[in-house]
């Protein structure tokens, strides 16, 4: 018989509405701290995975200087020495001073007085270092996108679990005020009994104390509430002491249960994209003999004295080459690296998948025990209640001892609060297999 349909044949009994945990597990992945820090995380890995992409793009910067000189070394042109001759020459023959003397140039190398302003542009043509950090980058992406949803499913299975403990505390608090009830009838009736000299003061005396002890039983069990109803609020961020609300009523709970289903987990997507991260290294190491070409062009002003005519204009461009050829095996070195990290991942993978087919496994016989374990706790229940009828009516007619009224009491009160025990463990089984098996839907 399929789990699925042994658990509907299980629970035909009163439970609670699943419709207010699903409310809750949606508020808890909403606002749940942890869930927010992955979100930034998330949110981070996006604004650098655009950074890498903003590399492929041209960088333009305004770039101007303007440069004062005075001595240092020159540059000696000497133009009198070459032109005066053939000027005086020219002179004698066209009996004139047309031609004058030149005196020789000494030119300072710095330039004295002279701005240069111009518009710098640049753009990788050809990078692959670009190229593979731009897929590393995405990859890292992925990588904070899965731990997210691993979390996720983490805390799914935590509130459920706190959920159902509530209420398991809950229903042991009705179950401690029956038992103080009882108790105090059992008072009322031995005080009674001793009046009327039918009975000694022992069992007046102990049924005190049993009052007493159930007292303390009870509050032992509103802490315990308290305790498991600040734990919940906790896990979906609300204050420790807001009420918790729960619906009671007699329909069957829908339970969706599917057969092993391990390899859709998201820990081997966290796995496999390490690999792809790894992988990709190991092309950017190895681009490392791939030559980079790249672009450049300047527009802009330079002149002497500030001034700014037809002349004063240009442009300058070109491109680069950068072509590694030498690095001490520094590459080589790192590319071993990431070989052998590439063997971990694979181990990983197989070690990882052994041991979530045994978690699946575990937990799947964890909850068909925990299913007999109720059935077996229902049907001690059941007889536990008519032995207690029976004994407290025979104690009333005198037909039987007081420590036999105790003993039936605590019987049924045991039963009840183990059925209760049992009944909701197998929940958190359930819970449990659900987490191992990766079944929730956690996108809403």
């Amino acid at each position: 018989m399929k789990i699925v349909t042994y658990l509907f044949l299980c629970f035909g009994l009163s439970t609670y509405s699943q419709n207010q945990l699903e409310d809750y597990i949606k508020i808890g992945l909403q606002n749940n701290e942890v869930v927010k820090q992955h979100n930034f995380d998330i949110n981070r890995s996006i604004w650098a995975l655009k950074e890498a992409k903003s590399l492929f793009y041209p960088i333009t910067s305004i770039n101007a200087n303007y440069t004062v000189a005075d001595g240092g070394r020159t540059i000696d042109i000497p133009i009198g020495d070459m032109l005066n001759p053939v000027y005086a020459t020219l002179n004698q023959i066209t009996n004139s001073n047309a031609f004058p003397t030149l005196e020789n140039q000494s030119v300072l190398i710095n330039p004295n007085n002279f701005y240069d302003a111009k518009i710098h542009t640049t753009m990788p043509l050809l990078n692959y270092e670009i190229i593979y950090n731009k897929r590393i980058k995405a990859y890292q992406n992925d990588l904070q996108k899965v731990e997210l949803d691993i979390y996720k499913r983490e805390l799914v299975k935590d509130i459920k679990i706190a959920y159902y403990k509530f209420i398991q505390s809950t229903e042991a608090i009705s179950i401690y005020e029956i038992a103080l009830k009882l108790t105090l009838e059992n008072q009322r009736v031995n005080q009674s009994l001793f009046k009327n000299d039918k009975i000694n003061r022992t069992a007046v005396l102990r049924s005190d104390n049993e009052v007493k002890r159930i007292e303390a039983k009870l509050e032992e069990a509103r802490q315990n509430s308290k305790n498991a109803q600040a734990y919940f609020n906790f896990l979906i961020n609300q204050k420790l002491d807001t009420e918790i609300a729960f619906d009671k009523d007699n329909t069957l709970i829908p339970i969706d249960f599917y057969s092993e289903n391990t390899k859709t987990r998201e820990e081997f997507s966290k796995l496999k994209t390490a690999s792809e991260i790894n992988t990709t290294l190991s092309k950017l190491t190895q681009s490392y003999w791939f030559p980079k070409l790249s672009g450049f062009i300047d527009l802009g002003l330079q002149d002497f004295d500030f001034e700014v005519n037809k002349q004063s204009r240009y442009y300058f461009g070109g491109v680069a080459l950068e072509w590694n050829i030498f690095s001490g095996n520094k590459n080589k070195y790192k590319l071993k690296q990431i070989q052998e990290e590439r063997k971990s991942i694979n181990s990983q993978t197989d070690n990882v998948r052994q041991q979530l087919l045994l978690q699946y496994e575990i937990n799947r016989n964890n909850l068909l025990s925990k299913i007999e374990l109720y059935k077996s706790e229902k049907n001690q229940n059941v007889a536990a209640k008519k032995y207690n009828d029976d004994i407290s009516k025979l104690y009333k007619e005198g037909q039987v001892i007081y420590i036999e009224v105790l003993d039936a009491q605590n019987q049924y009160i045991n039963s009840l609060l183990n059925s209760n025990i049992a009944f909701y463990d197998t929940w958190i089984a359930f819970a449990e297999l659900e987490r191992a098996n990766a079944t929730y839907n956690i996108n809403f």
